[in-house]
């Protein structure tokens, strides 16, 4: 906290003790309010308008804490979070191997990945192996799997992206997604494509699924927070935060926050489910 200006000679107008008084609450406020404190998360843009949700209300109970979230990708999150960057990385994706020896991975929410199409598009259901036949450019065209006559055009996101980590472990397997597919580098942009082509499709972050555009169901089930929950979806990946070590100061308060009682609310109020181990 920034040290106040000095009082200005208070003993020389009011009486020695309650001079004496004055000062010490002024010194025990400031240390009720240790402010100054300042937190950087940086990576996944999946997880960072969640984050930024998570920022808003924390800095409510605690406005000393000067909070930054920043993009940037799950990679980009994990190398601040080892070069010190970032306190806090975010990442849509499980640790590497390599990562995971000397860096913390903390799921501090669960997310589904949503497969998405235009809302004229008559396709509502798919199984796995027909969204890999999309993206793998087996399927080059909607009637392929059911739909009209209409050309896929296929959006992925950019390589060091956790949602297209994730999205090609649980879908594509060993098959690579075509290079004819169309890369964007943010959710956003993805879902933007997809609700203006209506020979689109791509996978956004189920909790940032709006009605710009249709969330296909997999297999039969919906991509909802009540199939990720009861385990039947089949598209759900870990938001992490990074920290090189045991987090503390501001990234310890602010990361028990977001996995406590009050961050679990908002999560779930957001769209996203807490780590299992809520319950």
């Amino acid at each position: 906290m920034p040290v106040r200006p000095m009082l200005r000679m208070a003993s020389q107008t009011r009486p020695p003790a309650i001079a004496g008084l004055a000062l010490a609450a002024v010194l025990a406020g400031g240390c009720r309010r240790p402010a100054g404190a300042s937190l950087t998360l940086a990576g996944s843009t999946s997880v960072q308008p969640f984050a930024e949700k998570w920022a808003e209300a924390f800095r409510e109970t605690h406005p000393g804490v000067t909070l930054q979230v920043q993009g940037g990708g799950s990679t980009a999150g994990v190398q601040a979070a080892e070069s010190g960057a970032a306190q806090l990385g975010m990442a849509s994706r499980s640790l590497k191997r390599d990562e995971a020896a000397v860096l913390r991975g903390i799921v501090v929410a669960r997310d589904g990945i949503a497969v998405v199409v235009h809302t004229s598009n008559a396709v509502s259901d798919l199984s796995l192996a027909q969204v890999r036949a999309l993206y793998a450019g087996d399927a080059a065209n909607w009637r392929d799997v059911g739909g009209a006559d209409e050309r896929v055009t296929a959006i992925t996101r950019e390589e060091g992206s956790g949602t297209r980590g994730a999205f090609e472990e649980l879908v594509m397997g060993k098959r690579h997604i075509a290079a004819s597919a169309l890369v964007q580098d943010s959710t956003g942009a993805v879902r933007q494509m997809v609700s203006a082509d209506p020979g689109a499709t791509g996978y956004i972050s189920l909790g940032l699924v709006d009605p710009t555009v249709k969330a296909l169901r997999l297999g039969g089930v919906d991509a909802t927070e009540q199939a990720i929950d009861e385990g039947g979806y089949p598209l759900v990946r870990p938001f992490l935060f990074v920290s090189k070590g045991e987090p503390s100061g501001a990234a310890k308060a602010f990361t028990d926050w977001v996995t406590g009682p009050e961050g679990h609310a908002l999560t779930r109020r957001e769209g996203l489910l807490p780590p299992k181990t809520e319950r």
